[in-house]
């Protein structure tokens, strides 16, 4: 095979082809002067595009001309069929217009005729002296919308159409109608009439002349939506109480509840209420819906990082033609929830204000809510006044259930040797020791649940307490010693750091109540442990009360540290009180001695006559006893 070699000529042919090349490259590289010219022309052409692209955008959007352009109204009838005479109007651009009273100031939009802006005067949120008014409507978090079925098969929605404004007066009163033109006098209306010094707003819904342009064989689809803002200083706290409320039924009152995805149908439903902490907004009818479609939703996972919104609200509700029109007497309330305030209106609607069921709401409509509004109303006591003079009442009008309560407790304190000797003589038969304990208590005329039901009596009034504080609108940045807002926590020490449950900061009046429940239960908790010998079978008590001697302290100072201060002011005054009422019980109306006495004196009586529930506790022991009996012999 013949071995190649490597040519001197080609490589010399390969290098000047290389050079040519360079030398062409160099030679038609173009000169400043045209690089110029080529960059002014691409220009010119980007300039041409898009001034091209901006005129077909403005060709594609309805623009207000002359009503009666017939032109320009074909155009518009590609898209929106019967209503595109709206298109042609005015009135059909980016306009807004404000009407307000003593109470209110309202920002409607022509685009969607619904309200932007609802705020509310003289009310300011997060804190007093923030500068910021309550704003329960702004920056599109809330929405209004009727989805049109028109007659030539065609979708829209009132959100994206220009409504005509038009305010008059009557009397003091200020109307703004609101009308989304299918014609001169084709028309459906937003009617909006703001009276002087009201919450409440009319609304009226009602359509003329639009049968000839809308599908009428079924109900229009109204959609009301909201994200509702935070108002208060706690966005957890003001979340708990944020949810939808709902009138149905012929006046039935229900809630959607917490979480995602919570969702309610309500039949014949008479109003629908975003109902936050203290302030709401009510849409309410006349005429109910049929079915309403409920929906929240949770928008605060981390309270460190959700901060502006607390739920996202929904209502789908369908407005039914009559006669070929839509004719409905609608109100908005946009103001706080106090129970008060919305009474006034005779719809029900305090009866969104948590209050409690059955037993704890009578005791906050008919007792809390009567007695705070006396105290602050009538007489005009501070806020914080009222409250301790509020649990001084309360306290003293319990305190005849409170002494029995305690005088029972002396009288099974006293018995309590006698019970125990009969624990050992019966040790092997427990049966037997329940008998004659029984037999006991009735000889000394001692009822063991003496001291048991008037502890239960009190329950449904803390219970009560419970739902009354939180729900109370008038407790609102209103301050005492230290507190600038007894419906929000008290912080006295913000934390660098986030606990959880508890939060970061250190609210000075849940200390102040734990210190407080800690002392009364190491007061009570031994006269208990004597009064009540341990049973066969069991738990030690005397051990679960030595723990909720701790427990319950550290469950109050997490559990309320977040709460308005107001309930823990009551929670503390009302220990302390309670914890006064004992020593006095005990220093100057329970004598040992003379119980004793008393006591001894009863056993040598004719022994009282059994009630029903001894008696038949008896009859049970007994029976059993009978059947032991008939086993140990078999």
């Amino acid at each position: 095979m013949e071995e190649k070699k490597i040519d001197l000529n080609s490589i010399i042919g390969f290098v000047l082809i290389f050079g040519i090349l360079i030398w062409i490259m160099y030679n038609n590289k173009p000169s400043e002067a045209t690089i110029a010219a080529e960059k002014a022309k691409k220009e010119l052409v980007a300039k041409q595009k898009a001034s091209k692209a901006v005129a077909t955008q403005a060709a594609a959007t309805p623009v207000a001309v002359v009503a009666g352009d017939s032109t320009q109204l074909v155009q518009l009838q590609k898209t929106l069929g019967g209503f595109a005479y709206s298109a042609t109007l005015p009135s059909a651009k980016e306009g807004f217009t404000t009407v307000e009273n003593e109470k209110v100031i309202l920002k409607i939009a022509n685009k969607g005729g619904y309200i932007v802006e609802a705020t509310l005067k003289n009310l300011e949120k997060f804190k007093k002296g923030s500068g910021q008014l309550v704003e329960l409507i702004k920056n599109n978090n809330a929405n209004l919308n009727i989805q049109l079925q028109t007659n030539d098969n065609r979708t829209l929605n009132t959100k994206d159409l220009y409504f005509e404004p038009t305010i008059t007066k009557v009397g003091a009163d200020q109307i703004l109608s609101m009308k989304l033109k299918a014609g001169a006098n084709e028309f459906l209306e937003y009617k909006y009439i703001l009276k002087p010094n009201d919450y409440m707003i009319g609304f009226d819904l009602r359509s003329q002349g639009l049968n000839k342009v809308l599908n009428t064989a079924k109900p229009l689809d109204l959609e009301w939506s909201m994200k509702t803002f935070r108002n208060e200083k706690s966005i957890s706290y003001e979340n708990r109480y944020t949810e939808i409320y709902f009138e149905h039924e012929d006046g039935k009152i229900d809630y959607v509840g917490q979480g995602q995805d919570k969702e309610e149908n309500a039949t014949k439903a008479s109003f629908v209420a975003y109902k936050q902490h203290f302030f709401s907004t009510i849409l309410i009818t006349d005429k109910p819906f049929a079915n309403a479609k409920l929906v929240s939703n949770n928008l605060v996972h981390d309270e460190t990082i959700d901060t502006v919104y607390t739920k996202q609200l929904k209502a789908n509700v369908p407005l039914a033609f009559s006669n070929g029109e839509i004719d409905y007497k609608m109100n908005w309330y946009f103001g706080p929830s106090d129970y008060k305030t919305l009474k006034h209106y005779d719809k029900n609607l305090e009866k969104i204000i948590p209050l409690g069921w059955g037993i704890f709401g009578w005791i906050n409509k008919f007792i809390f809510i009567p007695l705070f509004g006396f105290l602050t109303s009538t007489i005009g006591l501070s806020f914080g006044i009222a409250i301790i003079i509020f649990t001084i009442l309360i306290k003293i009008a319990m305190s005849p259930i409170t002494f029995k309560s305690f005088l029972s407790q002396a009288k099974m304190k006293v018995l309590r040797p006698e019970i125990t000797e009969l624990g050992e003589k019966f040790k092997k038969d427990p049966m037997k020791k329940q008998q004659e304990t029984m037999k006991l208590y009735n000889k000394a005329g001692v009822n063991p649940m003496a001291g048991c039901i008037p502890a239960l009596i009190q329950i449904p009034f803390m219970y009560a307490s419970f739902q009354f504080f939180p729900s109370a609108y008038e407790l609102r940045q209103k301050g005492f010693l230290w507190a600038d807002d007894l419906s929000s926590f008290d912080a006295v020490v913000q934390l660098p750091f986030h606990i959880p449950l508890y939060g970061d900061h250190i609210s000075l009046f849940p200390v102040l109540a734990s210190i407080a429940i800690f002392f009364y239960m190491k007061m009570t908790s031994g006269d208990q442990q004597m009064a009540a010998p341990q049973q066969e079978g069991m738990p030690d008590m005397a051990k679960m009360m030595k723990m909720m001697i701790y427990i319950s302290p550290i469950m109050m100072l997490f559990f309320f540290n977040s709460y308005g201060a107001g309930l823990s002011l009551y929670n503390f005054i009302s220990n302390l009180i309670t914890i006064g009422i004992m020593i006095v019980i005990k220093r100057y109306f329970i004598d040992s001695d003379k119980i004793h006495a008393q006591i001894q004196e009863n056993k040598l009586k004719e022994p009282k006559k059994q009630g029903k529930f001894q008696r038949k506790l008896q009859e049970v022991m007994e029976q059993a006893e009978a059947e032991k009996a008939k086993k140990a012999k078999k």
